[in-house]
């Protein structure tokens, strides 16, 4: 029995060994088709990882080039992070994304170093109360802020960025001469950052949110027109004697792509994204209304 079992265990072992490479090959195949579909289904998802590479290298190129930017130290890493958060698929996103890390960041640099300097006044004892209770008071404030539906719209990334330099500044143990030029460096290298990215962003073939935001509610009007046709014929039983299975009816489940759109729409017409994309949008609204007149 021993035998038998160790000579079924050898050979298991063999067999997984021989179709190794074969298991690898598929997989390697799946992923080579999935990421040629992505790429086929728009184009500009690569165009995008190129300008995405590209402003990460533009960082790394000034850095070495440029003396000047060895002064920022450790802080140029904030031009590398300011990038990688900011530089979104579309303009108006990158644009809104950057002005408000911009934005948040000077504010919260600059309140950061006025309470610290006012929490240094009190003494060595009563610098950690004050410290604290500013943070309490300013990060509740502005947490609560975030609840407004306009504020929320328009400047939720900021209102976060803002509670998080702050809340640094705030914190950090360097003397009052060593945290304002530490907040100085941050805010330049911050900047810098953010007109990286949007200079890739509008300089190499832009992408305006528009047009994709016509395409895709035209598209969900056609699925959920398609599914209420199936429906109709579902419920005043047109389709009697038919034992077609709910899984082969494809149109009884095309509301359910309709509804998962939820979240890109919303991102598609947030109040920041449409300011810098209007003119756009005039233009897609204008065909979105000539294509529902042909219809």
């Amino acid at each position: 029995m021993a035998l038998a079992a160790g000579a079924e265990y050898t050979t298991g072992c063999t067999h997984t060994w021989r179709t190794l490479p074969e298991k690898s090959r598929a997989r390697l195949l799946k992923f080579t088709k999935m990421v040629k579909k992505i790429g086929q289904d728009d184009p500009r998802r690569v165009i995008h990882s190129f300008k995405f590479g590209l402003a990460l290298v533009l960082i790394s190129i000034l850095e070495h080039l440029r003396p000047s930017f060895y002064g920022f130290g450790d802080n140029i890493i904030w031009a590398v992070l300011t990038v990688v958060l900011v530089l979104e698929f579309s303009v108006g996103a990158t644009l809104g994304k950057g002005l408000n890390r911009m934005l948040a960041t000077g504010l919260a640099g600059a309140m950061g170093v006025a309470t610290h300097r006012i929490a240094a006044l009190s003494g060595e004892k009563g610098k950690d109360v004050l410290t604290s209770t500013f943070i309490f008071v300013i990060g509740g404030t502005v947490t609560f802020m975030r609840f407004s539906p306009r504020l929320k719209a328009r400047y939720d990334y900021g209102l976060i960025i803002f509670i998080l330099t702050f809340c640094l500044v705030s914190l950090s143990d360097n003397t009052e001469s060593e945290l304002q030029e530490m907040a100085h460096e941050r805010f330049l290298t911050i900047i810098i950052g953010s007109c990286i990215a949007i200079t890739v962003c509008i300089g190499i073939c832009p992408v305006w949110v528009g047009q994709d935001l016509h395409n895709q509610i035209a598209g969900n009007i056609e699925k959920l027109a398609d599914f209420l046709e199936g429906f109709g014929g579902e419920y005043f039983n047109d389709n009697i004697g038919n034992t077609e299975a709910e899984g082969d009816k494809p149109f009884l489940r095309r509301y359910e792509s309709v509804l998962s759109s939820k979240s890109s729409e919303e991102t598609m017409v947030t109040p920041i994204t449409l300011f810098w994309q209007d003119g756009n949008l005039v233009m897609a609204g204008s065909d979105f209304a000539t294509h529902g007149s042909n219809t």
